[in-house]
């Protein structure tokens, strides 16, 4: 079955790829655009400025809402939800609008951006999570600043402290995952997400404009920091319960892992479904059907058959 379908059904969590990609509205996406090779997107304060404005347009006028954002020299990073069937519309306009402008502006032809904008759907809490404090800590890990919140071009300020004036960026619904039930709400949110903040900023990870799985890997590593309040997180399951979709979580996930390395018998109907279902989520994760076959185990042979058992 195809991964769009699965998704569909909400059998799986996470779906990356930069192309044919899913639309409908309500889901969260992880949208990461990239320059052409080497060159930069933004030369000046007015770059960043003018793609702000941009941003906020699309949320305007295209019904967007905006989770959180870093505008990084030559990359960009959105974490976003339409509330209507309008991404891959809002996405181009943003792109082509702002590529005009910097080709106006430096005199220079040709394309800005290195193809496609790619995406993943992001339809587990912790990987929300995880997404946003990848999103922030992006200028930590590049040397541009040695602390998160202070690098100006990104949403971070609006999840550490409490902003009054309106803002097309709204942290509030992630920020919510890590709020307790008491007095303290999102100030208290906030106090755990600066402390997320500051020690994710030291986990080394992949980079995710190369690898689909590297905000999975980030995950992985914070849950290793954090084990209680990721696993708080994971519980809440509040972004499958809106969806109305029963979500495996990130430890149930483990476990099946470790349940297919230990049943070989791949002859046995349970245990091949269970193997199909898990390499679908891995799919959907980003990892690639050797590293799937290692993780497992088992042949890349094996896990061409075991999926095609399934069509």
């Amino acid at each position: 079955m195809d991964p769009i379908e699965l998704i569909e059904k909400g059998k799986i969590k996470r779906f990356f790829r930069s192309r044919k990609k899913l639309t409908s509205p309500g889901l969260i996406y992880h949208i990461t655009q990239r320059a052409a090779g080497k060159e930069p997107l933004f030369l000046e304060e007015d770059d960043y400025m003018a793609m702000l404005a941009l941003l906020k347009d699309i949320c305007e006028n295209h019904k967007i809402e905006m989770y959180a954002f870093c505008l990084m020299p030559n990359h960009i990073h959105l974490l976003l939800s339409p509330r209507e069937k309008t991404l891959p519309e809002s996405m181009k306009k943003l792109f082509s609008n702002y590529a005009s402008r910097f080709n106006r502006k430096y005199q220079r032809k040709g394309h800005l951006f290195g193809g496609p904008y790619r995406q993943a759907v992001c339809l587990d809490d912790a990987y929300i999570l995880a997404a946003s404090l990848y999103i922030h800590v992006n200028p930590v890990r590049a040397g541009i600043v040695k602390d998160a919140l202070r690098y100006r071009w990104a949403s971070t300020a609006l999840y550490v402290k409490e902003v009054k004036r309106k803002s097309f960026v709204n942290p509030d619904p992630v920020l919510s995952l890590l709020a307790d039930a008491d007095k303290a709400g999102l100030a208290g949110a906030r106090k755990r997400y600066i402390d997320l903040l500051r020690r994710g900023s030291g986990i080394k990870v992949k980079e995710v404009l190369e690898m689909g799985d590297a905000v999975e890997d980030f995950l992985f590593k914070l849950k290793r920091v954090f084990p209680f309040l990721i696993e708080r997180v994971l519980r809440k399951k509040k972004s499958s319960e809106a969806l109305g979709m029963e979500l495996a979580s990130l430890g149930e996930i483990e476990d099946m892992i470790e349940t297919v390395q230990k049943n070989r018998n791949i002859r046995d109907p349970q245990a091949r479904d269970a193997k199909r279902y898990l390499i679908e989520q891995l799919l959907a994760r980003g990892y690639q059907r050797k590293e799937i076959a290692q993780k497992l185990g088992i042949s890349r042979k094996t896990v061409y058959n075991i999926l095609r058992s399934s069509i």
